[in-house]
């Protein structure tokens, strides 16, 4: 091994080890998943083997050669350079047990799609980033050899593996700059402790609240989790938005019979990557309580559009212009109801005080219809920061590419909205959340890594300047309901040791009860279902559960507002080696 300098810091080994709320386990697999996502990225081009890793903590360097690996791999052997390295980085026999797996585990991987995803806008951004960390010598971002390494290694009859990435990058040294490497699991850790912080100090509310509310036995109340007493039944309509050239179809959920009066109206705006009929048990579930619900389709975002990148026929993960064209679906298909109101449902349809739900990419739609505008220089500042643990942020930053003028998406005619997960904090920033005046709920999750609790809706919650809001944390919730993933996918996290879930029927419970309360009282303006929006009801759905529900109110506003401002205070955002200080909004 060539020592230069011995490094001051110990190598970590892993990191991505202390994601919010899972296990450590759970994440070291998820970044074996990551890089064998990354490993199928690149152009198949003639390339030389790397012969040697440089570790780099400038002014200090140390190398490791690849053969060296190739031996610990192959034969568990240690030899005296990686012995060295080992003892350097204080790595444990469980650790080194860890490694050599990692070296020669092989992830199965369709080649195929994720070439053509790092070729997108947002896959080129992933790479960007890890380029900085793994870079090609003299320290120059390394995205190009590492996108031409992993699309070698997935098409290689060996498959995908770290080792294989190796013999497959394109120069003989690659290097690895130690010092923007340790920024990763420190901001990483960070997310960790302020996720545990953020529960904690929801759950001390929730408890304050209900100590501050009458008792109330749930146990004599309707039960709302179970469905309500309407027979369901479904329609799909085409529609075409002349004005946009834009043609979607929308799955609407009704009920059999009328509720007396009104019936009231939501729109359901599904995720990135999804499609309306992955909710269609919510939806059907709220329509069994009188409820119109209405799941569009978004075109260029939707499940589709993923198919379209697979097939190499769009070269965009999603279309930018979703930003500005999912809010005006919303608005289109409460068209189309006013439309077909007369003719097909009697003129029984409440138009004028619409709910609006979302997941995810559909938690900004729904936001964005409530009134919430796009803050781009907060955005702007926020993407600059590389905050790196949370994923939305990719999806975020690609409205940067908008043009950057003022957009108005608020529709009038919406009177509330629940988002479930929403990608929202970066792209709308306080002040593009403190315009929403009608009754907002956020549900988030301790396990979601695509829109961390403390990033994306943690920060949200006290930004709401409106005086009905409501925040529910659902602990173990993982953003998407793991049941529904491939077989593969779900067998995959499944084995993973030390990982425990909640079952979907509890989230699900959880989550639809929520709902149905929140739009009787904020769009029927039924009192008998206010106490479901106290927190006490939160505690009767989690008893005997090892996951819990919390729900705080705008009463617990100014307690989370100096929670945050406290970790704040005492845990600065991590910042990327030579970036500016970052002053975290009030």
């Amino acid at each position: 091994m060539k020592v230069n300098q011995p490094l001051r810091q110990p190598l970590r080994t892993s990191l991505l080890s202390h994601l919010p709320g899972l296990p450590r386990q759970y994440w070291k697999q998820l970044g074996l998943v990551g890089m064998g996502v990354l490993s199928a990225l690149f152009t198949a081009i003639p390339t030389q083997a790397a012969e040697t890793i440089s570790f780099v903590y400038s002014p200090f360097q140390t190398s490791l050669s690849v053969q060296s690996l190739d031996e610990f791999a192959s034969t568990g052997r240690v030899n005296a350079d990686l012995d060295f390295l080992f003892r350097l980085a204080r790595v444990s026999e469980a650790a080194k047990t860890e490694l050599r797996q990692a070296l020669i585990g092989q992830v199965a991987i369709d080649p195929i799609l994720p070439s053509r995803f790092f070729y997108s806008d947002v896959g080129e951004d992933v790479l960007d980033h890890m380029g900085r960390y793994i870079a090609t010598p003299p320290g120059l971002n390394g995205k190009f050899a590492l996108r031409s390494a992993l699309i070698l290694s997935a098409l290689d009859p060996q498959g995908l593996t770290l080792l294989n990435v190796l013999h497959k990058y394109p120069t003989k040294v690659v290097w690895i700059d130690v010092r923007e490497l340790l920024v990763l699991p420190k901001a990483i850790n960070q997310v960790v402790g302020a996720t545990t912080y953020f529960t904690d100090q929801v759950r001390q509310a929730m408890a304050q609240e209900s100590a501050n509310s009458a008792p109330i036995d749930f146990s004599h109340l309707p039960d709302l989790r179970q469905s309500g007493s309407f027979e369901v039944e479904q329609q799909r309509w085409q529609i075409t938005d002349t004005s946009r050239n834009r043609h979607l179809y929308v799955n609407v959920y009704r009920p059999q019979r009328w509720r007396e009066g009104k019936t009231p109206v939501v729109i359901f705006s599904h995720g990135l990557g999804s499609r309306p009929e992955d909710f269609a048990d919510r939806a059907k579930h709220l329509a069994s309580y009188g409820y119109v619900v209405a799941l569009p389709q978004h075109p260029g975002s939707d499940y589709q559009q993923a198919q379209n990148l697979k097939r190499g026929l769009s070269q965009q993960v999603f279309l930018a212009s979703e930003f500005i064209d999912r809010p005006r679906d919303i608005s289109f298909v409460i068209d189309e109801l006013e439309r077909r109101n007369a003719t097909e449902f009697g003129g029984r349809l409440n138009l004028q005080s619409v709910g609006v739900s979302g997941h995810s990419f559909g938690g900004y739609t729904a936001l964005a219809v409530a009134g919430a505008t796009i803050n781009f220089d907060f955005l702007k500042q926020e993407c600059d920061r590389l905050l790196y643990p949370n994923t939305s942020l990719l999806l975020q930053c690609r409205a940067l590419s908008l043009p950057h003028q003022a957009y108005h998406f608020r529709d009038p005619r919406v009177a509330a909205v629940l988002v479930s997960n929403p990608v929202n904090y970066s792209i709308f920033g306080p002040k593009g959340l403190a315009q929403i005046q009608i009754p907002v709920l956020i549900g988030s999750g301790t396990y979601d890594p695509a829109t961390p609790a403390v990033m994306e809706q943690a920060r949200s919650f006290p930004a709401l300047t409106t005086r009905n809001k409501y925040l529910a944390v659902a602990e173990g919730q993982a953003h998407v309901d793991i049941s529904q993933l491939d077989a593969g996918a779900t067998q995959t996290i499944r084995s993973i040791r030390g990982l425990t879930l909640p079952t979907p029927d509890l989230i699900y419970g959880y989550a639809n009860s929520l709902r149905v309360a929140f739009f009787e009282v904020h769009l029927v303006g039924n009192p008998d279902y206010r106490p479901y929006l106290q927190s006490g009801y939160a505690n009767y759905l989690s008893q005997n559960q090892q996951f819990k529900l919390f729900l705080i109110t705008a009463a617990s506003d100014q307690a989370l507002k100096r929670a945050i401002k406290e970790w704040l205070s005492k845990h600065p955002p991590i910042q990327p080696p030579g970036s500016s200080p970052v002053t975290p909004p009030d």
